[in-house]
């Protein structure tokens, strides 16, 4: 039979549950998963590549992808607008290859609408308490006290939506959680949807039965 159809895998989670960490380790297990690459109207950093690190537009030409429904989901974030394309991602999924989102819950909700949403698998990555929650942001050394609280004041608003996913993992073990993604991902690309080739299969089946009628 002809390939599998890809998955649009979307991974969602409140600031220092693990889900950066699980996403590089997915990539890393089959190099078949592609990350999608999200359109911007903020301006190219030193070193960043149109179509690499992101997909640099103009505010028009943005404006004009979402009007005409070329953008899967978008969201305006610190006076920019950021999105994925639609085009890049059913270009990587009619081709058997999934596409791995990192979206908050309304990036999660504008995916599972789209006309690619019948693909769509949503997982939630939970952490193990807000205490650890919190305690993960510090240790990280990245952010001042107030960027740390303004993210766990957050984290809270993103939890709460937890019950629009498919599947909601607690990670209180990273490698734990990272073998129970792959077990999600491997059954799902199994799904009826994800298998244009069965109904030609379960066609050819027919006709053979006929013949032996």
């Amino acid at each position: 039979m002809t390939q599998r159809r890809g998955l649009l895998i979307i991974l969602s989670s409140p600031s220092g549950a693990g889900k950066s960490t699980l996403a590089r380790r997915l990539m890393q297990w089959d190099e078949g998963l592609r990350f999608s690459i999200s359109a911007t109207t903020r301006a190219p950093r030193p070193g960043e590549e149109h179509g690499r690190e992101y997909f640099f537009l103009s505010v028009d030409e943005f404006k004009k992808q979402v009007s005409e429904g070329e953008m899967l989901e978008h969201a305006h974030v610190f006076g920019n607008f950021y999105g994925s394309p639609t085009g890049p991602v059913k270009d990587t999924i009619n081709a058997g290859d999934d596409v791995l989102f990192d979206v908050d819950w309304q990036g999660e909700q504008q995916i599972r609408n789209s006309d690619l949403g019948k693909h769509a698998l949503s997982i939630f990555i939970l952490p193990p308490s807000i205490t650890e929650l919190h305690r993960r942001l510090v240790s990280r050394g990245q952010d001042s006290e107030d960027v740390i609280d303004k993210r766990m004041q957050k984290s809270w608003d993103e939890i709460s939506h937890w019950g629009a996913y498919d599947y909601v993992l607690v990670n209180d073990d990273l490698d734990a959680t990272e073998a129970q993604l792959k077990t999600i991902i491997t059954a799902e690309r199994m799904r009826r949807e994800q298998q244009p080739a069965l109904q030609t299969h379960v066609r050819t089946l027919q006709a053979e039965f006929e013949e032996m009628s």
